[in-house]
């Protein structure tokens, strides 16, 4: 049985060069280097799993109450969390609109973030997301956004940022 938490990586194919670059953050204290797998129909994951460790165990109980997901009140976000963040759950449709997909949290906690992001001056809105809502940055704050991540970026997420004419969303 398990005793302690671990961490499990995995992204399409496509993000690869991000993987690896996880992989070599975490690599001290993971099992085996990233590995190819199939998805469902075409799609190919790229992923690798961590150790389970106590320390590990005590970031899990910071996120999570009773198997629920939520953000705790101390979370520190600083521009390479940001970066990070942007670069798991980032996305940018059309010219100016750039989300982070927190769909999976609580209004209440995604309001919390919306806050923990105006400290870096970022101005940002919830948007309705057919039934569940994201972090929508307002198109004022969407340079300075740029800004913060393009230092943090690993270059093969830049896209992210729209300096290529990729769209990262579903329409």
């Amino acid at each position: 049985g398990r005793n302690n938490a671990f961490l499990e990586i995995n992204h399409s194919i496509k993000q690869k060069q991000y993987v690896d670059w996880k992989y070599l953050n975490l690599k001290n204290i993971c099992v085996s280097p990233p590995k190819e797998r199939m998805g469902k129909g075409e799609r190919i994951a790229y992923r690798f799993y961590t150790k389970q460790l106590p320390e590990l165990t005590e970031l899990y109980n910071l996120f999570y109450k009773n198997g629920k997901k939520f953000i705790p009140l101390e979370i520190d976000i600083n521009p390479v969390i940001l970066s990070i963040w942007f670069m798991d759950d980032g996305s940018k449709c059309g010219i100016s609109n750039f989300y982070l997909n927190t769909q999976q949290f609580t209004k209440n906690d995604q309001e919390f973030l919306i806050k923990k992001l105006s400290i870096f001056g970022l101005k940002a809105r919830l948007n309705k997301d057919k039934i569940y809502y994201r972090i929508r940055f307002l198109s004022s704050s969407v340079s300075y956004l740029k800004e913060i991540l393009k230092e943090n970026l690993i270059p093969s997420m830049k896209y992210k940022l729209g300096y290529d004419p990729v769209e990262t969303c579903s329409k």
